[in-house]
């Protein structure tokens, strides 16, 4: 995607910090550097979100992501990482290319990474009777 700029990091036309490269995936670090170690790991194939991404870049993905983080947890001294995505707007997903963020985690760095949620009045039934996978 030419206006894609994990794309472009792709392709070498933006300079990244990276962590990790196969032939199907990319990681970096994220710039943002709002986390110590804070990865974003992506594939080479554009895609924008788990949603439309098919099972193989799915797989290489998430082989990826398993990977660097035991790299962090057995190599790099942390105790644990936090995965994250999002998937659409609404979700708070900001650049519409599949990404995954691994955040390293160490017993008291205070980040503060799960968010709060408000709670629903819904009942869990009427919730199982709407989401169920049939």
């Amino acid at each position: 995607m030419d206006n894609c700029i994990f794309c472009k990091i792709i392709k070498g036309d933006i300079p990244c910090y990276k962590i990790y490269e196969d032939e199907n995936v990319l990681a970096f670090l994220d710039i943002a550097k709002d986390a110590y170690g804070h990865t974003l790991v992506i594939p080479k194939k554009h895609c924008q979100n788990i949603l439309d991404a098919d099972d193989d870049v799915l797989k290489n993905v998430m082989s990826a992501v398993k990977k660097i983080s035991n790299h962090y947890v057995n190599d790099c001294g942390f105790g644990g990482v936090n995965i994250i995505n999002a998937n659409n707007e609404c979700a708070e997903q900001s650049v519409f290319h599949l990404h995954i963020h691994i955040i390293p985690r160490k017993n008291g760095d205070n980040l503060k990474v799960f968010p709060h949620f408000l709670g629903t009045d819904a009942e869990l039934k009427d919730m199982q009777d709407k989401l169920k996978l049939n």
